[in-house]
């Protein structure tokens, strides 16, 4: 049976007086993809920077498996954003094995003899998982755009992460590339058992491959002060496999006025 992997409990986040989010009381269950749409500016961002530990809860708290979320990332927390995340100087295996390098020399950087080799097997191994088996040599210049996410995907899935967050991850990709790897994250989430929350700006992608959607808004404005109250969730909207379609006709018109007609 699934278990709360993920709670905030009245958690706020604010910079000064300026309120980003408030009020927050959410529960994640092991296992959910739970897609985030809002306007921008309404601190889906800085959510999933709660979540990797780059940021710190103002008030309230944030748990991972119902103790304090560490504050700084983690090996149990991989991250895609956008803007591939991947070092243009070295090879998309060099890339794939940083994780390990890090891991075991620190600032010497490098890896040597049977560590090195195994590393090398398991990042190998990694790309072919999402079918970059024969550019593991190439640097990512070399390699397109779809091509340069996956290998980003394989880098934030190296270490074997619990928890994965995807901040606009298919946003700058072509509409047939972005059908790839729709088909590539769903199908590391089904095998690989993983919690994703993953920050959209398609409302359908976000119906498409979660099984959650939320919506972040703000409940309270005030046209003079307009960081005076942060964003909550204003919609939990369930969503599975089989009710996808009517999911999405029923539920679409309200999320896309409630995100997208400020």
């Amino acid at each position: 049976m699934s278990s709360a992997i993920i709670q905030a409990n009245n958690l706020w986040k604010e910079y000064g007086d300026n309120v980003v989010l408030e009020r927050l009381n959410l529960q994640v269950m092991e296992g959910d993809f739970v897609s985030i749409v809002g306007a921008s500016g309404c601190g889906k961002s800085t959510f999933l920077n709660l979540l990797l530990g780059n940021e710190r809860v103002t008030r309230g708290e944030l748990l991972l498996d119902g103790q304090p979320l560490p504050q700084e990332p983690s090996s149990e927390r991989g991250i895609v954003f956008q803007k591939y995340s991947v070092f243009p100087h070295l090879t998309a295996l060099q890339n794939v094995m940083l994780a390990e390098v890090f891991e075991h020399s620190g600032i010497l950087v490098r890896l040597f003899g049977r560590a090195k080799q195994q590393a090398e097997q398991r990042a190998q191994a990694m790309l072919a998982k999402v079918g970059l088996a024969q550019a593991a040599q190439r640097y990512p210049a070399e390699l397109s755009g779809g091509m340069q996410q996956r290998l980003a995907i394989a880098q934030a899935l190296m270490k074997q992460p619990r928890i994965l967050l995807l901040d606009e991850p298919f946003g700058a990709l072509d509409p047939g590339i972005r059908k790839d790897m729709h088909q590539l994250i769903d199908q590391l989430w089904q095998e690989r058992k993983l919690t994703i929350f993953m920050i959209t700006h398609d409302l359908s992608e976000g119906f498409r491959l979660g099984n959650r959607l939320w919506v972040f808004d703000k409940h309270r404005h005030d046209a003079q002060h307009p960081e005076r109250y942060g964003a909550q969730v204003t919609f939990d909207i369930p969503i599975s496999k089989d009710n996808y379609s009517e999911a999405l006709g029923n539920n679409l018109p309200m999320a896309a006025q409630t995100c997208f007609a400020k």
